[in-house]
């Protein structure tokens, strides 16, 4: 814009220029051009889901770490986490972001210093940026975020899945982080892309399983012109990586002797829960462009890839998709846990048959025809209304572009099927981004499910719930003894009258993010429960009875007898 010009408005007048200035900010191309100076927050509304980014304080905006989209890894990232990292009773937020890398970027640097982002949450609606304090600004190419106690002190830790060197950084429990990924073993120098906690032998001490992608060789680039660079299937997989927790703040890399080791691997989203109700943690692991794997847990002792026998390495049509995330709950209420694969297309929804198969449903659900026309990233099941049965949520962006598209929402109306209500729950589901990661969790203690959402090389999204606490609702917070500090891998089921609701505490969530580590249900009108069964991984039934509806209860698991 030239002087003169600037010179001639500002003779015309403060206010046009002032006007000037707000129609140039809003015509950027979705870029976090705002000052997040104290706004209040909007009072709730007629809307089920109202973003509130900017008056909630959230001042972040992911980069791919240079000006084009030009290259596989950058359209990978990033993934967010909601955390209690100072277990003051709040959800903040954690968020990863690009950065420049020598021989990966090619544009321009960027000016400004990028790294990830820790908000503490205040209590009242409003997070501060307290990434500097708590020293857990990594600047390696973020990826996804995987939270777990692995020390069983009480505060959770953070796991960092990087394209290059992972990051670990160990909750001090004074509001600082220390990072001793030396220390643990576990940095590596993959393209790592999902990871999940979990004890998969029952010590006692969470374990971690961290997905790797590809070895980008960034002199390879024969591609299909449209597509703008080379494809996953142009280079080398790498395969995954099992740690063992061995105390001490000590990992040791178990893959080939537990079975899970496969070089060939193209690893997306990868999550773990009990499949089949045997007491012992499996895995799952989104592909990109081939076979999903299944990892049954032989008692600790090993683990096979049940994947094609299972049902669960193709979708329907018998192909290998493009598969980004996977989430698990129990959709119907028959008392196992059933799985959603997002992906490039039709999406798969895995109805558990109870026997080691599954049955793909995605068409007979009313998914798949609503999904085909985007590129499916983050997906949830929740509970976003309270009325008893689990929904998707689920986060849409074009791949290998920065073209927006919508993100939707698919109702459980029962009988196994979901109906697309993203235009009916707020003004949200209208606009286009390139999504990415998101994590789920009541941010703000007030009985229903919001969302945070991560696009790529843009602001962010926090939306909050305004309507799904006019059902009733509890969350519930475990805290093992025995078992692992987080109580992950228990089961919890809920009875109130003819409703019985189960929920598996599973670490990682969706597409390279982690939910809210209470366990939420939605209660309907139901305002007694009759009684809560917790089975810890240590084996230990615990039951509580009569508890009130609209509160958030801790369980502790009980000392061995």
């Amino acid at each position: 814009m030239s002087k003169r010009f600037m010179n001639s408005v500002k003779k015309s007048g403060q206010g046009l220029i002032i006007i000037f200035v707000l129609i140039a900010a809003s015509c950027q191309s979705g870029k976090d051009t705002t000052n997040t100076a104290e706004v209040e927050l909007p009072p709730v509304g007629e809307d089920f889901f109202l973003e509130i980014t900017q008056p909630a304080g959230i001042d972040f905006t992911h980069s791919i770490g240079d000006e084009h989209l030009s290259n596989l890894v950058e359209t990978v990232g990033g993934g967010t986490a909601f955390l209690d990292f100072d277990q003051d009773g709040f959800l903040d937020l954690y968020i990863c972001n690009g950065a420049y890398v020598e021989g990966l970027s090619t544009g321009e640097k960027p000016s400004e210093s990028l790294t990830n982002k820790l908000f503490r949450n205040k209590g009242n609606g409003k997070f501060e940026d307290i990434t500097a304090s708590a020293g857990v600004g990594d600047m390696g190419y973020g990826m996804g975020v995987a939270v777990g106690d692995f020390d069983n002190n009480g505060y959770p830790d953070i796991f960092l899945s990087n394209h290059g060197p992972n990051v670990l950084y160990q909750n001090n429990g004074d509001g600082t982080f220390s990072d001793i990924t030396k220390k643990a073993g576990m940095g590596g120098d993959e393209c790592s892309v999902g990871a999940t906690w979990l004890d998969f032998d029952k010590d006692g001490l969470l374990d971690i399983y961290v997905g790797n992608y590809i070895k980008f060789d960034p002199q390879y680039n024969l591609h299909y012109a449209p597509d703008g660079f080379a494809g996953p299937m142009s280079y080398d997989g790498e395969s995954d990586r099992l740690y063992k927790n061995l105390g001490s703040g000590k990992f040791t890399d178990v893959s080939q002797e537990m079975g899970v080791f496969n070089p060939q691997g193209r690893a997306m989203g990868v999550g773990s829960a009990d499949y089949d109700n045997d007491g012992y943690v499996d895995i799952f692991v989104a592909n990109d462009h081939m076979l999903n794997y299944l990892y049954h847990n032989e008692e600790g002792k090993e683990f096979r890839d049940l994947g094609i026998p299972s049902g669960v390495a193709f979708n329907q049509m018998g192909e290998a998709t493009i598969s980004m995330a996977v989430d698990f709950a129990d959709i119907d209420g028959d008392g196992w846990i059933d799985l959603f694969v997002s992906d490039d297309g039709y999406c798969s929804l895995y109805k558990n048959m109870g026997n080691g198969l599954f049955a793909e449903s995605s068409y007979a659900a009313g998914i798949a025809s609503a999904s085909g026309q985007f590129v499916g990233w983050a997906a949830s099941f929740i509970d976003y209304d309270n009325d008893t049965d689990y929904d998707i949520f689920k986060v849409n962006g074009e791949f290998n572009h920065l073209f927006g598209q919508e993100d939707q929402l698919f109702e459980n109306v029962g009988d196994g099927k979901f109906e697309n209500v993203s235009l009916e729950r707020g003004k949200y589901f209208r606009q286009e981004t390139v999504g990415r990661g998101a994590c789920f969790g009541d941010y703000d203690n007030d009985g229903d499910i919001d969302v945070y959402i991560t696009n790529l090389d843009d602001r962010g999204a926090l939306l909050r719930n305004d309507r799904g606490n006019l059902k009733n609702w509890l969350l519930v917070e475990l805290v093992g003894t025995t078992s692992n500090r987080d109580g992950m891998g228990s089961s919890v089921k809920v009875t109130a009258g003819d409703l019985t609701l189960t929920a598996q505490k599973k670490s990682s969530t969706g597409y390279l993010s982690q939910n809210d580590p209470r366990l939420h249900f939605g209660l309907g009108d139901i305002e007694i429960i009759d009684k809560i069964e917790v089975t810890w991984p240590s084996g230990r039934r615990q039951v509580i009875e009569n508890i009130e509806a609209g509160q958030i209860i801790t369980i502790t698991e009980p000392e061995a007898i």
